[in-house]
């Protein structure tokens, strides 16, 4: 545990604390032979839920269950609730603790993040039986007689619905409470937007996950026994297939960008890694401004391609030692609107290829290539003007050395307001005294420092619905009005000629 915050370590251990506190009164529950005991469900739904998740971790079977249905944490939640409305609370906490401890962790320390896994899904179970209990769940699917609902043994629809998604809900409040405790302790983000979202994102598949429980608990009861209930796997199978297939989408996107910026940092040398740590700072920025998990990625990715015209610059004029003269200078100043062209049919970059367009504008309007000021310049086009500015200075180039941070945050305080956006700039000085700031990453390296958006912490429970990347919208929600001086009226950059390198120059250092 000494790469985790002693105050994440100290919040694992209360988690596992609690966690404990939920399972030990599972001793006060009839012993294993007795056949009114809740045991031969709890090794049966446990095993399951073992075996759910313990092809990850296969070598053999994890390969090929991989390449068609991801194992990941939420797949087979379904059977948690089940056990939740099947049995005692203790006995459905303690029920989900194998599986949990037998599930694939992507990240290490991988036993630690077992462990916290483990705890946070105890809690959650036990939390979901609680309220399905308070409701009158078990009478309502048939198990005990009970005033006003049917028999036993027949469930009372639609009353059994009102206990499920209660239980539901309060799976979803104590995951959503748990994982934003460990953003603000393992993650150190700001308390005010650790839960953002969190909530929200986790309430429609975990009412779909509910559904499929209660259906489990249903068939569980009836007179075709537990057998009957392992069908309802069949429908989890194809939803995990429909989630895997996003994953291969989202899996080609990341390919995708990397290719391009690998291009990138192969023609310009002195500048490897640049686009990563713009990618880097710019996630940062958006996280202090409170952006959701969607508009943080999309971002990250603007920052990333920003640079992606230089494809189209001569290769000398890039490595040239020394300054630009005012021609080299035209004819670099044309990489943004290359690196529109060049991203213009990828679709789910959305916002982000405005920011690329545009991220050499002026907030006084002196920038290129439209000249465009204030509000006139989209959002994530000033955020990435900030990132690329605090990377270019704090990195060494070819013409000049690197400046300290410190020295880089005062230039960025000093121009903010005529070229930089003073929101941007706060935010970016509030990541760095939260974050620190590295500057050894290559384009080929995928984990170096701090990078937000940061893979679920300590394998903290996904929340995200599976379209997210899918449904980028195509335009811009915050783009600017058709008030920008010579552009056209959909930001689409004018066709790239002899006359484009006419451009007077804006005033300042090397693009």
């Amino acid at each position: 545990m000494n790469a985790i915050p002693g105050a994440a370590r100290a919040y694992i251990c209360c988690a596992v604390l609690g966690a404990l506190a939920c399972v030990l009164p599972v001793s006060a529950l009839p012993g294993p032979l007795d056949p009114d005991g809740p045991w031969p469900a709890v090794l049966l739904l446990g095993t399951l839920y073992a075996l759910c998740e313990a092809p990850a971790r296969c070598r053999f079977l994890g390969r090929s269950v991989r390449g068609s249905v991801p194992v990941t944490a939420g797949s087979f939640f379904p059977v948690l609730l089940a056990a939740a409305f099947l049995l005692p609370p203790a006995a459905a906490a303690l029920m989900a603790v194998p599986g949990a401890l037998c599930g694939r962790v992507a990240q290490r320390p991988a036993g630690v993040r077992r462990v916290w896994r483990a705890a946070q899904l105890a809690i959650a179970t036990w939390a979901a039986a609680q309220a399905h209990r308070l409701l009158d769940g078990p009478a309502a699917l048939g198990g005990t007689a009970h005033p006003g609902h049917a028999a036993p043994g027949i469930p009372d629809f639609p009353y059994a619905l009102l206990p499920a998604g209660a239980g539901a809900l309060a799976f979803c409040l104590v995951l959503s409470a748990l994982d934003g405790g460990v953003f603000v302790t393992a993650e150190r983000q700001p308390v005010r937007t650790a839960w953002r979202g969190l909530l929200g994102r986790s309430l429609a598949p975990y009412g779909a996950h509910a559904l499929a429980g209660l259906m489990m608990a249903v068939l569980w009861r009836s007179p075709y026994g537990p057998l009957s209930a392992l069908f309802v796997l069949l429908p989890m199978y194809i939803s995990c297939w429909v989630f895997a297939q996003y994953h291969r989408e989202r899996a080609a996107h990341q390919a995708t960008i990397r290719a391009l910026v690998q291009a990138v940092d192969l023609k310009d040398r002195y500048t490897r890694g640049h686009s990563e740590r713009v990618g880097r700072a710019s996630a940062m920025i958006a996280r202090e401004l409170g952006m959701d998990g969607e508009r943080l990625e999309v971002l990250r990715f603007a920052g990333i391609l920003h640079d992606v015209g230089k494809l189209g610059v001569p290769t000398r004029v890039l490595r040239k030692d020394g300054p630009l003269t005012p021609q080299e200078r035209r004819v670099i100043e044309l990489h943004p609107e290359y690196g529109h062209e060049i991203v213009r049919g990828i679709g789910f970059l959305g916002e982000a290829r405005l920011a690329i367009l545009h991220h050499h504008e002026r907030l006084d309007g002196s920038g290129y290539p439209y000249g465009l000021a204030g509000a006139e310049i989209p959002e994530f086009a000033r955020v990435v003007a900030v990132a690329d500015a605090f990377d270019a200075m704090t990195s060494t180039r070819s013409y000049r050395r690197a400046r300290p941070v410190a020295t880089a945050v005062a230039e960025l305080r000093r121009c903010a307001g005529t070229q930089f956006d003073p929101r941007m700039v706060r935010a970016l000085v509030r990541a760095l005294d939260r974050y620190g700031w590295q500057t050894a990453v290559t384009s080929d390296e995928t984990g170096s420092g701090p990078e937000p958006p940061p893979d679920p912490p300590l394998e903290a429970t996904p929340t995200v619905a599976a379209g997210a990347l899918l449904g980028a919208p195509r335009k811009a929600s915050g783009a600017p009005a058709a008030t920008r001086r010579n552009a056209p009226r959909e930001s689409v950059p004018p066709p790239l000629g002899p006359d484009a390198l006419r451009r007077t120059p804006p005033p300042g250092g090397r693009p």
